[in-house]
């Protein structure tokens, strides 16, 4: 073995030091290292809905940035609401947003409205207007679609379809959501000669959303073994927060046949309150009617509270609060943790709960839907 004297030793320290200064530990290059770049604040923008409502839109001028914002005049973080879609604003408030790349984020844009709208006034809708004399397609800047049929998560039977879709087992000639000249929204169901169902889900997903508010839905849904019709609500946020952490209200929601006398189920759902653990409050409707025929289903959405009612928002069949948390294990209120939500209609076939279809199950049925409203609280 070859001995290194000292002053060789002391050499090779004084090299190493130097190299682990410049390279390992950053040293002078980190002094001169380029600043981190910052996004520049969104750009907010406004169109106008209905009754003097807006619907708000951000938007960031550096792509792959994220945009967080507020609506209650808090200064946004990188913990805040992740911007998603465009939302209805309807009340007084003030929006904030930033924009974030790698973690960076720079300066606050900052709108607010003072737009003092009566209570009740109707701000959004979609009444499904059609005066062409032919079925048309549902508006594409309000409606998109799930498609496919992956059983979304309660073994469902049915093929979603989307407007224009020849993918087997669709057909657009026999197109399973259209605007008829009717004036409604026709979701139909097909059982076709391969024994497959189609059937189509509708939803406003990252075209519009709102936060609070009156919503309403006039319907009438067929009654049949495995018929599962639906009118609900998720939060924007099921993008990166996921289900059920996103929160989700089921304003319209029955299955099978008509009963004596026939019902509707309004729900929440959330972490902690899924499923059977859920909440979920069974209505009857009053003698002689049934789910086949037109009715108003509605929620009431303020901040801290979810209420439903049939026909008459003055008589609430149920209302949902906060404290129902206390009762549920782990439980978790979604609803107010500033993100909006969108709506969704859908006609499922088969699943968990209604079962599968049966030899007295009508092919080919309809879900008519006349309008959705958005009235303010």
């Amino acid at each position: 073995m070859q001995l290194i004297d000292l002053e060789d030793r002391v050499k090779t320290s004084a090299n190493l030091l130097s190299a682990m200064l410049l390279c390992g530990f950053g040293g002078l290059g980190a002094l001169h290292a380029a600043p981190v770049s910052q996004a520049p604040a969104p750009v907010i923008s406004t169109s106008p809905a209905q009754n003097g409502a807006v619907i708000v839109r951000l938007a960031a001028s550096t792509p792959g940035a994220t945009i967080y914002y507020t609506v209650d005049g808090s200064a946004p973080s990188t913990s805040s609401q992740i911007y998603h879609a465009p939302f209805l604003v309807a009340s007084n408030l003030t929006v904030k947003a930033i924009a974030a790349v790698s973690g960076s984020t720079g300066s606050v844009a900052s709108q607010s409205f003072a737009l003092n709208i009566p209570s009740g006034t109707l701000v959004w809708s979609d009444e499904f207007s059609n005066s062409t004399g032919v079925n048309a397609a549902p508006n594409p800047q309000v409606w998109t679609y799930d498609t496919g049929n992956s059983g979304f998560g309660n073994h469902e039977l049915e093929n979603y379809c989307e407007w224009g879709s020849n993918a087997a087992p669709c057909s657009a000639a026999s197109p399973s959501a259209f605007v008829g000249a009717d004036g409604s929204l026709h979701i139909a169901s097909q059982r076709t000669s391969s024994g497959a169902y189609t059937s189509a889900r509708l939803k406003t997903q990252g075209l519009f959303s709102f936060q609070y508010g009156r919503f309403e839905m006039r319907a009438r849904v067929p009654e049949a073994q495995g018929f599962w019709p639906a009118g609900w609500l998720m939060g924007n946020n099921i993008a990166t927060v996921g289900w059920p952490a996103c929160g989700e209200m089921d304003v319209l929601e029955r299955v099978n046949a008509a009963k004596s006398p026939d019902w509707n189920e309004g729900s929440v759902h959330g972490i902690g309150f899924t499923g059977n653990d859920g909440l979920g409050t069974v209505v009857n409707f009053p003698s002689g009617q049934t789910a086949a025929g037109w009715h108003i289903y509605g929620m009431i959405w303020s901040k801290g509270t979810v209420a439903y009612y049939i026909d008459d928002p003055a008589h609430p069949y149920v209302t949902y609060t906060t404290a129902d948390m206390k009762k549920l294990r782990g439980a978790e209120w979604p609803f107010d943790a500033g993100q909006s939500s969108f709506i969704l209609l859908n006609l499922a076939i088969g699943g968990d709960w209604p079962g599968a279809p049966n030899a007295s199950t009508p092919f080919p049925v309809e879900m008519l839907v006349d309008y959705v409203r958005v009235y303010t609280n």
